[in-house]
Parts: structure tokens; C-alpha cells; sequence
């Protein structure tokens, strides 16, 4: 009997394990290990994290796995032994594994043997960690002496996470979750989410037919293609602000299906307002009108959250997204939050640090090596007198999605 150990990182683990019962157990003798890429690290141990199984599996906080489940789904294999296969010594966040690093690892990581090995985190619930329960004393912020369901963190690269947490368990449509000590211990969490952001950024910015010439002028002033479209639209924006040049061109982000709020993976993009213009002036101006609209899919979200029992007032953001001050400024003006940045860009190795340092003992709590360990770099607040034109602009958006839903009933047949 082979042993075949799989590390993958699909959202949902059942179906992959679905395929590859019927791809591969019928026809060879394998044993079996599958973890979720996370739980990597300590995968020959018995030991998985409670985030990885409450947020991938059907794994309950309260109830551990549920028997049913995988007899009426044809897996009833993996009940055997109670679980062995995909686990059954489930820790939370941050707590120690075993006896630390084995010898086998020490030697290879070129670290002490025996060192603590901390119960991991999913790379976007390490982001939300390292950056959500910073101190903001002084920092005059809504948040600042409010429970930490006042703040969601976002955590923005390829795509984006919107976590959110609460004391109780609430259920938003479009939203994942709630799962319990999924990211911060003793708390709901709610996951929000955007499958495309800056791959949208960069799809529609390197599509266009003016990018060789954005490219070529960056080059010249050694600059990121990014920083110089930002510093082009101050050029053309004259007397308005640089949010209002896309008063009459509106984008719908949908490019790769919509995960939150409205969970529709058929939906497209969508742009209102093309002219024949094909120089950079154009290209800038869809890229901002681009941010826009992924700013205002934030809005969609954390209003559905809100409006499901959140309390939401400040928006922490980490990521590389949010090294963009383009990008800041427009979430912070369309959601009319103030938004956090971390003074350590790469919040996921802060999340990282933190667990690491609660398995050590350096810290009694996560929730006190997050206040310890999280530092804000910068507060960016937003301009409250442009909120007319964004909310006109947030009419627009959700017409956008409306209208596509009425295109796609008419054609329906076709």
C-alpha cells in the first residue's frame, strides 16, 4: 500500500476529494493524507487547524465532522478511525503543535529542534490578524475604544477578503460564514470577498492599446506603471477632483464572476462610456474608473454585511493593493470610512508572527499579541464633501448589475 500525500488549495475541499475518489481509489491502493496547504507544515502529525477545517471543510467548531455528511456523498471512507485521513486533533490559531520542530525539519529550516510550531492561519486570516486588533489610541478613529466588531480588514492583492467579526454568529447572504475562532478566537468571523482586483487592475491596464507608451514613459521617469498613471491623472484633472473624470464612465468589475454579495459566477464585466480616444488620457481614466468600481464592489459588501447585524467603521487595509494611494483614497471616499494602513505592508507575516509567538508563550493571548504586535503606518480619512458624486456613482453601479440581469432574460433562449 502506497501512501499518496495531496496539498491543494481549492476553496471547497469535498468536491476535489469527490474527484479523486472516482479519478484514483477505484483502481490503485493508496493511503491517503489530505490537508489543506496550510496545515503543510505539520501534515505527517495528526494535528490540523480549526481555521482550515471550519473555513474549507464541514468541520464545526461545537460538532467536529458530521457523519451524514460524507455517508450521503459517497466519501463514508473517510469516517473510518475517526478521521484519520483528514484529521481529528483540531487546534486553534496560534496554539502549539506537539513537541515543536522535529529533528528531520530543524535540520532542514536550519532552526533549533524542539522549536514551538504554531496551529496556522489560511494567508488571508493571517493578513486580517496582523493588521485588525492594532492599538489606535490617539489616532482620533471611530473604532478607537469599540469592541473589535467595529473593524474589517481587507486584505487586497490578486483578489481581495473583506473580514469581518462578531460575538454571535451572523449569517449574511453572499457573505461566508459565520465560523467560529476561524480567524480571532472566540469570535465569529464573516469572509467577504472579490475574485478579481488587482488581476482586473492589471488585465485592463496592460490590454489597452496605450499601454507600450505608459510603459515606455514609467521606464523613463523609473517609476511603477501605477505611479505614473496616478501622477498623469492629477495632470488632467485640472480644478476637479480626480474621482469626478469618471462623472460619465462606469465600469462593473465582474470579470471573473461575482463571490460577494451576490454569489453569481455567470456575471461579466462591464463598461459604460467608451469613445474612439486610444492614448493614455483614455487608459488612465479606465484605470481609476477601474478602482472605482472594485471600491465600490467593497461598499456592495460591507453594506449587505451591515445591513445583516454588522457594525462596521473602519477599514483596515494590507496587501499589495494598498501600497496604491489611489486605491486607498477611493475605498476610503466610496465606503466614507477611514481606512487603517498597516505600518508593516506584508500583514500576513505579522498574522504569522503573532501565531508563532502565542505558541512560544511570549504571549498569553492572540488578542494581546495583536495589540502589541500590529502597528498602524497611516490613517487615510475620506473626503466627505465628494459623497454626493460617489453615491450617484454607487446608483449607477448596482444598475449596471440590473441591467446586465435584464440583457441576459431577454437573450435567454439563445
Amino acid at each position: 500500500c502506497k501512501t499518496l500525500l495531496f496539498m491543494y488549495s481549492l476553496e471547497k475541499q469535498e468536491s476535489f476529494l469527490e474527484l479523486l475518489a472516482e479519478e484514483l481509489l477505484c483502481s490503485h491502493d493508496f493511503k491517503i493524507i489530505c490537508v489543506h496547504f496550510p496545515d503543510s507544515v505539520h501534515v505527517l502529525s495528526p494535528f490540523r487547524s480549526l481555521c482550515t477545517l471550519v473555513c474549507k471543510w464541514t468541520y464545526t467548531s461545537d460538532g467536529g465532522w458530521d457523519d451524514s455528511f460524507w455517508n450521503i456523498i459517497g466519501l463514508e471512507d473517510l469516517v473510518k478511525d475517526k478521521y484519520e485521513k483528514i484529521g481529528n486533533h483540531v487546534l486553534s490559531p496560534g496554539e502549539s503543535v506537539g513537541k515543536g520542530l522535529t529533528p528531520e525539519a530543524a535540520k532542514d529550516l536550519g532552526l533549533p529542534e524542539g522549536i514551538a510550531v504554531a496551529a496556522s492561519l489560511i494567508d488571508a486570516h493571517a493578513g486580517g490578524l496582523g493588521v485588525i486588533g492594532a492599538d489606535v489610541k490617539g489616532h482620533n478613529l471611530p473604532c478607537e475604544n469599540q469592541p473589535i466588531t467595529s473593524r474589517v480588514a481587507m486584505i487586497c492583492g490578486t483578489s481581495s477578503c473583506h473580514m469581518g467579526v462578531s460575538e454571535t454568529p451572523i449569517f449574511v447572504p453572499g457573505v461566508w460564514g459565520p465560523y467560529f475562532s476561524a480567524m480571532v478566537p472566540g469570535f465569529w468571523l464573516n469572509e467577504g470577498g472579490q475574485s478579481a482586483t488587482g488581476k482586473l487592475i492589471e488585465h485592463v491596464v496592460r490590454g489597452h492599446v496605450a499601454f507600450p507608451e505608459l510603459q515606455s514613459k514609467a521606464a523613463a521617469r523609473a517609476q511603477s506603471i501605477y505611479t505614473y498613471l496616478n501622477s498623469h491623472l492629477d495632470l488632467i484633472k485640472k480644478s476637479l477632483p480626480v474621482g469626478f473624470l469618471t462623472v460619465d464612465l462606469h465600469v462593473w468589475p465582474d470579470f471573473h464572476g461575482n463571490r460577494s454579495p451576490l454569489t453569481d459566477l455567470t456575471l461579466k464585466g462591464m463598461v459604460v462610456g467608451l469613445t474612439l480616444s486610444r492614448g493614455l488620457d483614455e487608459l488612465a481614466l479606465i484605470y481609476l474608473a477601474t478602482i472605482q468600481a472594485i471600491a465600490l464592489g467593497t461598499r456592495h459588501i460591507l453594506e449587505t454585511m451591515q445591513a445583516a447585524g454588522h457594525h462596521l467603521n473602519t477599514l483596515f487595509l494590507c496587501g499589495g493593493l494598498s501600497k496604491n494611494p489611489l486605491f486607498v483614497q477611493m475605498h476610503a471616499d466610496i465606503t466614507g470610512k477611514p481606512v487603517v494602513l498597516s505600518k508593516e505592508v506584508e500583514s500576513v507575516l505579522v498574522g504569522a508572527a503573532i501565531l508563532g509567538a502565542c505558541a512560544s508563550g511570549d504571549f498569553a493571548s492572540i488578542q494581546e499579541a495583536m495589540a502589541k504586535m500590529g502597528k498602524i503606518g497611516r490613517v487615510v480619512q475620506p473626503n466627505h464633501e465628494h459623497k454626493r458624486f460617489y453615491d450617484k456613482k454607487y446608483e449607477v453601479f448596482l444598475k449596471l448589475v440590473e441591467h446586465q440581469r435584464e440583457y441576459r432574460a431577454i437573450m435567454k433562449g439563445f
